[in-house]
């Protein structure tokens, strides 16, 4: 192993990580996440940091050292502050309500649309039109933001559907009448 990281990732208090010849696992206040280490990477806990090292300077372990360095950081985030993501509901008689631990979408279909729970994942409903998407996985709180977001992404002429919080729905003209 020839490279250690130039950025160690500090472990926060509560944070426990246990460091296997394939797998990290890091468990915390908000769950457990772990992840298979690629062939030619190596992870070592030092002084409460974890350094990543790469066994040489080719293309793909500079990739992986990377990859598996920014993993292993969301994951140590992951389980003590969490992930969330924020959608916006726009649109007459569009609403999101939270039936048990599943949320249910009426967005103009003949049918409401409900999104089933999945372990780790949170939904909160601050509002009828505001949807929050909590968890410790940065990737699963992401796809499941995603796939909320595909029952009914935004158009562009109203500017109706599930958008992201702060995203910017490029408008166009419609007709004008001659």
């Amino acid at each position: 192993m020839s490279r250690i990281g130039k950025m160690p990732i500090n472990l926060p208090t509560g944070v426990e990580v246990t460091i296997e010849p394939t797998e990290v696992i890091v468990k915390g206040p908000n769950g457990q996440l772990s992840e298979k280490i690629p062939y030619g990477i190596k992870v070592i806990k030092e002084n409460n940091q974890i350094l990543v090292q790469r066994q040489s300077e080719s293309k793909l372990h500079r990739s992986l050292h990377g990859l598996v360095r920014t993993l292993i950081s969301n994951m140590v985030t992951g389980v003590s502050q969490g992930f969330s993501k924020s959608l916006d509901i726009v649109g007459v008689g569009y609403r999101a309500t939270k039936k048990g631990n599943d949320l249910e979408l009426a967005m103009g279909y003949s049918h409401p649309v409900v999104i089933k729970k999945i372990e780790g994942i949170d939904f909160e409903v601050p509002a009828p039109t505001k949807v929050i998407v909590k968890g410790a996985n940065k990737q699963l709180v992401g796809e499941i933001a995603a796939n909320i977001r595909s029952v009914r992404p935004p158009e562009p002429y109203k500017g109706k559907g599930i958008k992201y919080e702060g995203e910017y729905i490029r408008r166009k003209v419609g007709k004008t009448a001659k």
